[in-house]
């Protein structure tokens, strides 16, 4: 069975990249244009991991990282935050909140897709 993934991204070029290698990689692609639809997507079919944008439209990935950090029954969801800030600041406020990971970009697509799946895998490990 695939993982899925649920890309929260606004920029439409970021979007297709990830949808491209997320598919490539093996993954089941859902996208969110912004953090409120993120949260949505996650109530309507939970994902088994997001690539969260801190920069996101009516709500940051930080508020939504800790949304689903802190709801009951979502904690488990492996959370990559993906962005563009690359302050230290703003790393240890991601992991601080929960995130599983955090990667900025630009990126390699290669390396995205290798710690999506060891991420996976560990949590999967953990519960099975």
């Amino acid at each position: 069975m695939a993982y899925s993934v649920l890309v929260a991204e606004d920029e439409p070029n970021i979007v297709l990249s990830l949808q491209f290698i997320m598919n490539k990689a093996g993954f089941d692609v859902r996208v969110a244009e912004d953090g409120e639809q993120a949260l949505r997507e996650i109530e309507t079919q939970k994902p088994d991991a997001v690539l969260l944008d801190i920069m996101l439209p009516k709500k940051d990935g930080f508020a939504v990282c800790e949304t689903i950090k802190r709801t009951p029954g979502w904690a488990d969801i492996v959370v990559i935050m993906l962005t563009a800030k690359s302050r230290d600041t703003d790393k240890q406020r991601a992991l601080g909140l929960g995130a599983d990971d955090y990667i900025t970009k630009p990126f390699s697509t290669r390396e995205l897709a290798d710690r999506m799946a060891t991420l996976l895998e560990a949590r999967s490990g953990q519960s099975g």
